[in-house]
């Protein structure tokens, strides 16, 4: 097994931290993960580790998230994770990679997509579109503004257990512990910004009108995958996005909600993989 790297990058005056899976075949693509809102670059060992055998595999935690710097309260919108994107291809020097987003890490591919790279070369959104359910929205909102402070890891993942029963335990477990950082008084807090939380600072998103411009913009073969219950990207809204990517697959994953990586690990690996490989 090829060891893990993790890397410190400064992109746009904050530091990022970003996580490497390098590959044993010389020349390999590179494939670009983006996590979603409140989620981090470990959230991707297992998939990530996966494609390894194929891909060098670049995982980036966002501005505000997992191990990277916080920013202003009012610099967290799309525009300004595109350009940390950007700034991140040019900084590694990237050409011909894969890119694939989830969630609020596919809004920004889409977005970044949308301006035609050069170094692009296929793209993978995970259950977002230009247009979000609202009972989803509500749903993540009312997740943010709940209890956010646990005496141990075990707590905090009993929270997320209860708030969803999807995913195998021992990967969900995974993906909470390592989105945990320790307070001064001992006790256990989310790793990522406050003020990702707080409902009066919103985070900036395009309008659906921009989104769906950008869609149209998307000029390379493209993988739309969306989750089966998802309540964030409804059926229309996949299918129009289905239509309006000049090349591009639809895939539904059965049994999963809106986090497809965490809900059926084994239906997205497969999917990507088929794209991919096709």
């Amino acid at each position: 097994m090829e060891p893990v790297y993790d890397h410190l990058i400064r992109l746009n005056g904050l530091r990022f931290h970003f996580r490497e899976w390098p590959c044993p075949k010389a020349g390999a693509q590179d494939l670009v993960l983006l996590h979603g809102f409140t989620g981090h670059a470990r959230s991707w060992d297992a998939f990530a580790q996966a494609m390894s055998a194929d891909y060098r595999v670049l995982a980036l935690d966002q501005r505000g998230h997992g191990e990277s710097e916080w920013a202003a309260p009012d610099q967290y919108g799309t525009s300004c994770m595109v350009a940390d994107l950007e700034a991140y291809v040019a900084a590694l020097g990237l050409n011909h990679f894969v890119l694939l987003g989830l969630s609020m890490g596919g809004n920004v591919a889409i977005h970044y997509a949308g301006k035609q790279p050069a170094a692009l070369e296929r793209l993978v959104i995970v259950d977002i579109g230009p247009e979000i359910g609202a009972s989803g929205l509500g749903r993540i909102n009312r997740g943010v503004q709940a209890n956010d402070i646990f005496s141990t890891p075990q707590e905090a993942f009993e929270a997320a257990r209860a708030a969803n029963s999807l995913p195998p335990e021992a990967h969900h477990r995974q993906r909470v512990v390592n989105n945990l950082m320790r307070l001064e008084d001992g006790t256990w807090t989310y790793r990522y910004d406050r003020a990702l939380r707080d409902p009066n600072n919103p985070r900036q998103r395009p309008s659906a009108e921009e989104g769906w411009r950008a869609v149209a913009r998307i000029n390379v073969p493209t993988l739309l995958m969306r989750g089966e219950v998802s309540d964030i990207l409804a059926p229309e809204h996949a299918a129009r996005m289905a239509r309006d990517i000049a090349d591009c697959q639809l895939v539904e994953v059965r049994g999963s909600g809106h986090s497809v990586p965490l809900d059926k690990p084994d239906g997205f690996l497969k999917a990507v993989r088929d794209f991919l490989m096709s």
